[in-house]
C-alpha cells in the first residue's frame, strides 16, 4: 500500500515537473512567434514603402494601386537584368499598358540593396607571388622585390628590372560582402497575422501604410495560452513608427 502511495506521490511530483516547465516555456516560444509576427509585419510596410518610392523615382508620383507600382518596378528590374543599357527615358510595356518611366543610372544596384538582405562570406583567393631582382636607386645596389604576378608586366617594363627569381602560390582569406536580393511580391501587401491588407492611403501627397490591426488580435495556443498582437504601427511621410 505504501508502496502505490509513494509512487503516486513520484507521479504527482513528476506530472508537477511537467506542468511548471510548460508553463514557463511556452509562453516564451508564444512572446518569440509574436515578435516574429511583428518583425514580419514591420518588413513587409517597409517593402511596400520602398516599393512605392521607387515607383515615385520611376514616373514622379505615387500609385494608388500598390500592386500595379511593385508590378512596375519589378519590370524595370528584369528589364535591367536583360538589358543593361536600359536607362533613362523609356516607354514601359506593361500588361496591354504603355507608361512613361525615366529609370536613373544605378537604379539595378539601389534595387537590390533595398530589396536585399546583407550577407558575408568567406572566399579563398589564391594568388602567385613572384620574387623579382630590381635595382634599388635608393639602395644604389639591387634588391629583390615581391608582387603579384598580375602586376608583373609594370615591372617587367622598367628600366630597374633585372630578373624573374622565381614565383610561388600563396592562400589568402578574402571577407565579401554581397546582398542576396528578392522581387517584392504580393504576400507584402497582406499582414502575415491577419491576412488582411495593409491599409494605404494619400492625404496631399503624403502616404501613409498602417497594420490593419484595429483591435487586439488573439489565437489559441495550447488551449490555456494565446498568442496576442496590437496594431503593427504605420509609416508616414516616411517616419516609421517603430523607429525611436
Amino acid at each position: 500500500m505504501n508502496k502505490r502511495i509513494n509512487d503516486l506521490i513520484e507521479l504527482i511530483i513528476v506530472i508537477g515537473l511537467v506542468f511548471m516547465l510548460f508553463t514557463i516555456y511556452v509562453p516564451v516560444a508564444i512572446w518569440e512567434e509574436e515578435n516574429n509576427f511583428e518583425n514580419q509585419s514591420h518588413f513587409r510596410m517597409s517593402t511596400i514603402y520602398n516599393v512605392q518610392e521607387f515607383y515615385k523615382l520611376l514616373t514622379g508620383d505615387y500609385a494608388t494601386d500598390g500592386l500595379w507600382a511593385m508590378n512596375v518596378v519589378n519590370a524595370v528590374r528584369d528589364s535591367l537584368t536583360a538589358d543593361s543599357t536600359y536607362i533613362g527615358e523609356q516607354s514601359l510595356g506593361l500588361f496591354q499598358n504603355k507608361l512613361n518611366v525615366s529609370i536613373p543610372e544605378g537604379f539595378d544596384v539601389e534595387f537590390d540593396t533595398t530589396f536585399g538582405f546583407q550577407k558575408f562570406r568567406r572566399d579563398t583567393i589564391m594568388d602567385t607571388t613572384v620574387k623579382v631582382l630590381t635595382f634599388s636607386e635608393q639602395l644604389s645596389r639591387n634588391d629583390t622585390v615581391y608582387v603579384q604576378k598580375k602586376g608583373l608586366d609594370l615591372l617587367l617594363a622598367s628600366e630597374n628590372f633585372r630578373e624573374v627569381l622565381g614565383e610561388e602560390e600563396v592562400s589568402r582569406v578574402e571577407v565579401i560582402d554581397y546582398y542576396d536580393s528578392f522581387m517584392p511580391d504580393t504576400a507584402m501587401f497582406f499582414c502575415p497575422l491577419t491576412f488582411d491588407p495593409y491599409e494605404i492611403e494619400f492625404i496631399e501627397n503624403i502616404m501613409r501604410i498602417e497594420s490593419p490591426i484595429d483591435q487586439i488580435f488573439k489565437e489559441n495556443r495550447f488551449l490555456i495560452f494565446s498568442l496576442k498582437a496590437d496594431n503593427h504601427g504605420y509609416i508616414e511621410d516616411g517616419r516609421f513608427s517603430w523607429s525611436k
